[in-house]
């Protein structure tokens, strides 16, 4: 009898969950249609991500307003994400090793080079800026934000990211690579060498960037970011050999941590 009931108690706990797993799924569902080049959404735009009526899109884009992760604007009807988003991001950086580890490694190199060094990491779609050290004495240095979402195929760090991840964890990739002669030379170029170069053509700024490892795993991409003036064209050059050097003492590091 009592093993009989078993079955029955846990088959009720299942359907009590089910409901709150559903409100949690279709919360995210929500949070994650906006991106960098969708900050803002109409509710027909969340109720067409979230397969749902405009009633119930409605309703969870209010308890997610009455909890600072979506804000609305009247005049514009148009939604974004909250101010709680910024609290949660930086807790999430807050707890990646990566970011502890490789920064006393970041400020060493920027007092070495002079110039702004960079750490990414892989969100699943791009390259994301999880920590920045600037602080240069140069009268001209650039700034980066963290939390920009990088290029996946024209920066440096993506495609650090391309290289070295397994392909189906990089959207897209195997189409690109297809259609692009050049980025398969590339990413074959940054695998043999454990580096890559990139010089946008419009903004003057060039940036280097390296892998860096736990174990086997790729976890990050360290970058010297700086431009066309103080940073010098390819990856041979001192401040390459630096960022090599550095990438592979925190990889090392990490490699520890692993063990």
């Amino acid at each position: 009898m009592g093993d009989a009931a078993r079955p029955v108690h846990e088959d009720s706990a299942d359907a009590k969950a089910a409901p709150a797993i559903q409100t949690v799924q279709r919360a995210a569902l929500i949070l994650s249609a906006f991106t960098v080049s969708r900050p803002q959404l109409s509710l027909n735009e969340i109720t067409s991500s979230l397969g749902t009526s405009k009633a119930t899109a409605h309703r969870y884009t209010k308890a997610l307003r009455e909890s600072n992760l979506l804000r609305y604007d009247d005049r514009e009807a148009l939604y974004s994400l909250g101010p709680q988003i910024l609290t949660l991001s930086a807790a999430a950086r807050a707890g990646m090793p990566v970011i502890g580890i490789a920064g006393p490694y970041m400020q060493r190199l920027v007092r070495e080079i002079d110039e702004t060094v960079v750490l990414s990491v892989w969100d699943g779609d791009t390259a994301v800026v999880v920590r920045v050290d600037d602080n240069t004495d140069r009268i001209i240095r650039v700034s980066v934000r963290t939390g920009s979402r990088l290029s996946r195929t024209e920066s440096a760090q993506g495609r650090v990211f391309c290289a070295f991840l397994p392909e189906e964890e990089v959207p897209g990739l195997a189409e690109d690579v297809l259609a692009s002669a050049e980025l398969r030379r590339e990413l074959e170029k940054i695998r043999r060498n454990n580096i890559s170069a990139n010089t946008p053509s419009v903004n003057g700024v060039r940036s280097i960037a390296a892998p860096l490892f736990r174990g086997d795993t790729l976890v990050a991409a360290m970058a010297i970011v700086g431009t066309t003036a103080s940073v010098p064209e390819g990856t041979r050059s001192p401040l390459a050999e630096a960022l090599k050097r550095t990438a592979a003492e925190v990889s090392a590091e990490l490699g520890r941590g692993a063990r």
